[in-house]
């Protein structure tokens, strides 16, 4: 009874560190955008804005150690820079962009702040809830996560039973490499890591829990969250579908704020507030913490280096919060070209059985994604043509998907070179 209850306690507090600004403002734009191909953008952004993330908390739950464990097989070395570029992007764009957005959409509109004074105030209260870290995930998961579901809820049912326009067609060449791409700007591949760390160690904290009781809590808890994610995606992105021949909107933002509205009247952009400031909190909390427990871990277990981590990270995310949504998601996007492939790779190879993922295939896989992921990086630092003969040559790469068929073929030449060495030493004893 008590490992159900607590099952359920994390399921609500993963959906909830999950779902923040980009999971709020990107499904119903995509599915604007998508019009008619919505059915196929959904499944692109399912499979990098819930699957991935969802299988890195089962490989949490199996390994039940740190970041570092899910990189190592590639070598120690890699998995210490890998893990402090991981957590240097979570505390410097996806954390600050919770509290800019919050800024936008939630205060800005009614009260006469400056973002300077609403950031700081903001990561304020994130550097609380981080130092009482006990707590967090009670919290999170008994109060405010049934909050968000339910303001959520509310606003795709009232827009999806009211009468529907004509669904205009797709803006997108290939809906489903585009959903797949957007699914980027959710950082939940990252947080999947971040967040699944978190997780474990509260848990670990309690001392109630044996290892196998930990990892059949944490897996069944992502399933659920990841089922959460994947019906409210769906239904912000057929809502966004449902008005794509309806609205004239030509930002993020300013749709969500539309919908609210449309579907709730004057009292929606309240509803809208509460949600986005709840959502984006939340997620927040579970950046900053999971940075804090990482430094705390390099360090000896150091409860000092956890404050000054966290403090660090909140003064952070109160410098960077003060630009726009659209200016950090821009920022993001050549670095997510970057390190996303990378991600998704050593999440998929960690929940594979251990005789599908050598440190052969760990090595050889990670390194044909870092190559071919490459062009994709540049074409943000290089004009796009310059890089044509390059892009042609790789399958995929008109849609920055380059780095998929190498590392599925590199993965599965080297798992044949091990079974052959495997057979051969078998023959040979």
């Amino acid at each position: 009874m008590k490992q159900s209850k607590q099952t359920l306690v994390i399921a609500f507090a993963l959906f909830s560190l999950f779902f923040g600004a980009g999971n709020l403002i990107l499904p119903p734009f995509l599915g604007y955008n998508a019009g008619d191909g919505w059915f196929w953008v959904l499944i692109g952004f399912s499979i990098s804005a819930v699957i991935i993330p969802i299988l890195a908390i089962y490989g949490h739950a199996k390994l039940q150690g740190t970041i570092l464990d899910f990189s190592n097989k590639v070598s120690p070395t890699f998995a210490i820079l890998f893990s402090i570029l991981i957590y240097l992007i979570a505390i410097a764009l996806p954390s600050p962009r919770t509290a800019s957005f919050t800024y936008e959409m939630a205060i800005e509109p009614f009260f006469q702040i400056s973002s300077l004074e609403l950031s700081s105030i903001y990561f304020a209260l994130v550097l609380v809830f981080v130092l009482n870290r006990n707590r967090m995930l009670s919290i999170i998961g008994k109060f405010l996560t049934p909050l968000i579901v339910c303001i959520l809820l509310i606003i795709i049912c009232l827009g999806l039973f009211t009468e529907v326009a004509s669904v205009r067609d797709s803006i997108f060449n290939n809906s489903f490499a585009e959903g797949i791409l957007e699914g980027y700007q959710t950082f939940d591949a990252i947080g999947g890591v971040v967040v699944g760390g978190v997780v474990v160690v509260s848990l670990s904290l309690q001392g109630e829990f044996n290892y196998e009781e930990k990892k059949k809590m944490i897996i069944r808890s992502g399933l659920f969250a990841g089922l959460g994610l994947f019906l409210i995606y769906g239904g912000l992105i057929v809502l966004g579908a449902h008005n794509s021949n309806v609205l004239v909107i030509d930002n993020r933002t300013e749709l969500l704020s539309v919908l609210s509205i449309q579907n709730l009247g004057n009292i929606g952009n309240v509803f809208l507030s509460v949600l986005i400031a709840l959502a984006c909190f939340t997620t927040a909390v579970g950046i900053v913490t999971g940075t804090a427990d990482f430094v705390k871990g390099l360090l000896g277990n150091s409860q000092k280096a956890y404050r000054i981590t966290a403090i660090i990270a909140s003064i952070l995310g109160v410098i960077i919060g003060q630009f726009n949504v659209n200016y950090i998601i821009n920022i993001a996007l050549p670095i997510l070209m970057f390190i996303y492939p990378i991600t998704i790779v050593l999440i998929i190879l960690n929940v594979l059985p251990e005789n599908w993922a050598s440190t052969l295939v760990f090595r050889g896989v990670v390194l044909a994604t870092f190559i071919f992921s490459i062009p994709d990086f540049l074409k943000f630092l290089i004009a796009e043509e310059n890089l044509f003969t390059l892009k042609e040559m790789i399958p995929l790469s008109e849609y920055s998907l380059g780095w998929v068929l190498p590392a599925i073929i590199v993965f599965l030449l080297f798992n044949l070179v091990s079974f052959g060495n495997k057979k051969t030493d078998i023959i040979n004893s």
